[in-house]
């Protein structure tokens, strides 16, 4: 199965909300791996590394979400970890 890992900066209402943990725990339930952190101007950090079409399934979980709000998704490609096993919480 293919794997590409996936850089993101989320603004909107995504802190205070659970959305750290939120994430983790689908993410770790789709079998992803990476890591989410909050950042101090109010946006969140993740990478996440998995098949395309799983990475897409957290994303759409995440705005389903009715407590988190995502007003704007950055993203870009990042090389893989391959030493890389579970999904974290960061900060």
């Amino acid at each position: 199965m293919k794997k590409i890992r996936k850089h993101f900066y989320f603004s909107g209402r995504v802190q205070g909300v659970g959305f750290r943990y939120k994430a983790m725990y689908l993410a770790r339930g789709l079998d992803l791996t990476g890591w989410v952190a909050n950042l101090w101007d109010g946006r969140v950090e993740m990478e996440v590394q998995g098949p395309p079409e799983r990475i897409a399934l957290l994303l759409s979980r995440l705005k389903e979400d009715r407590y988190i709000s995502i007003d704007q998704i950055q993203s870009a490609g990042q090389p893989l970890a391959d030493e890389e096993r579970s999904f974290q919480v960061k900060g």
